[in-house]
């Protein structure tokens, strides 16, 4: 198995690239101080100390770290990835599927038309550009004209979050859709 690494915008986050492996269907986002991950592979990564914030992409997980530097643990990373990968395990036990997009975003019901272009919008063009510096973008709640997202794995943390979320999210979905006026983050 062969595992790239990739550097992300965030300096605390690197991306371990997988090739020809897939974790999982859709972004998923572990902490440290989650309980109940349903992956062995999160649980082994977190026992490295320095790991606070893990992202499984369909084929990468993006890891953020804290004080440690990356040459003090990307060999302590790659070894677990790797043993999990020759074990034959599933990166995730039970990976949720929603019946529904909308299911988990907070709307009022006249604004599903809204809705439905800005989740368009963020699924087509905005989370493929996001995945690929190793971060994810979850859409969260739509309440008059603002749009509220939460961004995972490298982009949490990141030091340019605001301009992505400002200047490309913000500005992009404005220009697509009128009645969208700001995006704010939700933490």
């Amino acid at each position: 198995m062969f595992i790239q690494t990739e550097s992300t915008p965030n300096p605390n986050s690197l991306k371990f690239i997988l090739d020809d492996y897939e974790l999982c269907e859709t972004p998923i986002e572990f902490n440290k101080s989650q309980k109940d991950k349903d992956s062995v592979l999160a649980d082994e990564l977190f026992k490295i100390k320095g790991i606070v914030n893990i992202l499984f992409n369909k084929n990468c997980i993006s890891i953020n770290k804290n004080e440690f530097t990356w040459d003090q643990l990307k060999a302590s990373i790659l070894q677990v990835i790797s043993n999990h990968i020759n074990s034959g395990l599933p990166a995730i036990e039970t990976e949720d599927r929603d019946p529904s997009e909308l299911d988990h975003i907070n709307f009022d019901e006249v604004d599903l038309n809204v809705v439905n272009m800005i989740n368009s919008i963020l699924s087509s063009k905005i989370r493929p550009a996001i995945m690929q510096d190793g971060g994810d973008v979850k859409f969260i709640k739509y309440e008059s004209g603002t749009v509220y997202l939460s961004l995972k794995g490298s982009c949490a943390g990141c030091p340019s979050a605001t301009v992505t979320l400002k200047n490309g999210i913000e500005n992009m979905l404005k220009h697509h859709i009128p009645e969208v006026k700001n995006v704010e983050q939700v933490i």
